[in-house]
C-alpha cells in the first residue's frame, strides 16, 4: 500500500527548477513536499523558499532550505499547498491547519498554484469540511453570530492549552454551511463580515491539482 501524501508531495516536487522562489504551504501533506524539496536542495539544486507557517518554516530550516524574508517577497514562481476539499473546478476549503491567512497571501502572489490531496479530499460540492474563518479576538461572537446569519453553524477551535491561536494571533471558527451552492458568492458574502480576517474557501486560485491513492495512482489535472 503507497502513502498517498508522500506520493503527491514527491510529484510537485517535480515542478521545482533551479533558480525558483517556492511557497511552502502547511500541513501533513505540504510536509512531504518540503521533505522532498529538501532533498533537491542537498543535491545542489538553487531555490529559495518562503514559508506560509512557523510550523513550515521550522521544518524547511532543518532540512537547510535557504528562505526568504517577508520584505523580500512579492511575486514566487509557484507554490505547493494541501486542502482540505477540492471540487471539479478546483475550488478548495482549506485551513484545517489553521494557517489559511498566510496560505492564501502566498498562493495569490504564486505565478503557479499547486494543490497536493489524497483522493479522499475530492469532492462533488465543498462543504462536508466546516469551512475554517479566521476571526479577531475582539467581540469574536458578534462575528460569529453575523456569520450564522448567513447559515454558518460556528465552532471556535481549540486547542490542547484553549482557544486554538493562528500565528497572527487570531481565533479560528470552523463553520458549517452544508453543501456550498455557490461557493464565490459565500466566500465575498463572509469577507464582509466585521471582525474576519480570512476565510477557507479558496476560489478560482488552484492552476494544478495532483492526487493520489493508496494505489500508487497518481492524477494531474
Amino acid at each position: 500500500m503507497y502513502n498517498p501524501r508522500k506520493l503527491v508531495g514527491e510529484k510537485a516536487a517535480e515542478y521545482v527548477k533551479n533558480g525558483m522562489r517556492v511557497g511552502l504551504g502547511t500541513g501533513s501533506t505540504a510536509s512531504f513536499a518540503i521533505q522532498a524539496i529538501g532533498k533537491l536542495v542537498q543535491q545542489g539544486m538553487d531555490v529559495t523558499c518562503f514559508p506560509t507557517s512557523i510550523a513550515s518554516e521550522t521544518l524547511a530550516e532543518s532540512l537547510s532550505i535557504p528562505l526568504l524574508e517577508e520584505h523580500e517577497v512579492d511575486r514566487l514562481d509557484l507554490t505547493i499547498d494541501g486542502a482540505d476539499e477540492v471540487d471539479p473546478h478546483k475550488n478548495l476549503i482549506k485551513g484545517g491547519g489553521g494557517a489559511l491567512l498566510r496560505e492564501k497571501i502566498v498562493g495569490q502572489i504564486s505565478n503557479q498554484y499547486i494543490i497536493i490531496v489524497d483522493d479522499s479530499k475530492l469532492v462533488n460540492r465543498l462543504g462536508a469540511f466546516s469551512v475554517p474563518i479566521e476571526v479577531v479576538p475582539f467581540a469574536w461572537t458578534v462575528t460569529a453570530n453575523h456569520i450564522h446569519q448567513l447559515g454558518g453553524e460556528t465552532t471556535l477551535r481549540e486547542a490542547d492549552d484553549g482557544f486554538f491561536i493562528t500565528d497572527n494571533g487570531n481565533y479560528i471558527l470552523d463553520c458549517d454551511f452544508g453543501l456550498i451552492d455557490d461557493p464565490a458568492s459565500l466566500e465575498k458574502e463572509i469577507n464582509m463580515i466585521p471582525g474576519v480576517v480570512c476565510n477557507g474557501l479558496f476560489i478560482g486560485m488552484a492552476d494544478l491539482v495532483i492526487c493520489a491513492n493508496t494505489k500508487g495512482e497518481i492524477e494531474v489535472f
